[in-house]
């Protein structure tokens, strides 16, 4: 298994710093760049396109790998291939047509926000699209939030909707500032592999560390100061690959000793995404404008304007990040006493970020 994880961040690390250089380059010549003013944080012209690196690398590494898998799997498995790998063919084999599914919606959303980020299309356009996609992989992929017995199908489906949407505008509203989205998601991405690992499963521990391992080559051009921005291509594509693999993941299962707690994680580590989003969403209501109207009333906006560099406050929301997802992996493991001090944790940490907001305004 560590063959597999390390294999997979460093192949899609080095592939997604290539590419990402490859299409800043292009991206220059092309003049297919952001344009600052407005709403925008930067003040000299940035390339567009780090989401095509992005998209791409996962797309490429996970489809050669499961058509690799799915013909090996039939007797022309190399000698040279580690037994590890051989036990697994099989079980790839099967899943194949999930992964596959699951990639459809990926290049979907990557068209839909490539489009977008050439020619804006408007939120009720992106809202649609993401709305067919989530049923799509709900529907016909077998994607499932809660998938439980008692609860009828209906029910699991229309969850896995409003999860999907919301993970991925979450993350679309998060790519406001240089390095915030990319780096978020390699954090919460980092936890959710890890707590797969811890549950026996391997497929979507490898399949999110490819997707971080693209984040982390494409961080290397979008950390403050960004020479590349991954615009509406990536951070559509990242948040709805966030919410499928989240939902993949297993947080309860009795018979890995898994506890029922486990199943809260998700919430505990995108603690600080989803406060982004909601604070953002109540700011804009309040000054009477659309929800999805692009401005600077993002945590990390609020945050510089209370006196932090663009760089610090990107850096104290990794932090406050990091604090609410190091102790959220120990709950499928825990009891509930124990879960409870956990999500006391993390209510105190979102808590103490809203009161300093509030006294930095009163200031």
């Amino acid at each position: 298994m560590p063959i597999a994880t390390m294999l997979a961040l460093g192949c899609s690390f080095a592939l997604s710093a290539v590419a990402t250089w490859l299409v800043r380059s292009i991206a220059r010549r092309r003049g297919f760049i952001d344009q600052p003013g407005g709403h925008k944080q930067h003040h000299a012209p940035v390339a567009l396109g780090g989401g095509i690196a992005i998209t791409w690398t996962v797309v490429t590494l996970i489809s050669a790998g499961t058509l690799l898998a799915m013909a090996w799997s039939r007797g022309a498995a190399p000698d040279w291939l580690p037994p590890f790998f051989r036990m697994h063919l099989d079980g790839i084999n099967e899943k194949a047509p999930v992964l596959f599914a699951i990639l459809a919606g990926v290049v979907v959303l990557h068209v839909v926000g490539f489009i977008d980020d050439v020619r804006p299309l408007g939120p009720a356009v992106k809202m649609v699209v993401q709305t067919i996609v989530a049923l799509f992989v709900a529907v016909f992929a077998g994607v499932r939030v809660l998938d439980l017995e008692t609860l009828p199908v209906w029910c699991s489906i229309l969850l896995t909707v409003v999860w999907i949407v919301g993970v991925t505008n979450a993350f679309n509203f998060l790519d406001n500032m240089d390095g915030l989205s990319a780096g978020v998601a390699v954090i919460a991405g980092t936890i959710f592999a890890a707590t797969g690992i811890a549950g026996g499963q391997i497929f979507v521990p490898v399949f999110t560390l490819i997707l971080v391992g693209a984040l982390l080559g494409f961080l290397l051009f979008n950390f403050q100061p960004a020479t590349i921005f991954m615009g509406d291509s990536g951070s559509l594509v990242v948040g709805y690959l966030m919410a499928v693999l989240i939902a993949l993941t297993t947080f309860y299962d009795p018979t890995r000793s898994l506890k029922p707690a486990g199943v809260f994680l998700p919430l505990v580590v995108l603690a600080v995404p989803v406060y982004d989003a909601v604070s953002v969403c109540v700011h804009r209501l309040r000054a009477g404008v659309s929800i999805f109207r692009g401005d600077r009333r993002h945590f990390s906006h609020r945050l510089v304007q209370r006196g932090l560099s663009e760089r610090a406050a990107v850096l104290t929301i990794y932090l406050a990040t990091a604090a609410t997802s190091s102790a959220a992996i120990l709950l499928p493991h825990v009891d509930w006493p124990a879960a409870c001090l956990i999500f006391a944790q993390c209510v105190f940490v979102v808590l103490i970020i809203a009161i300093l907001e509030h006294a930095g305004r009163r200031e």
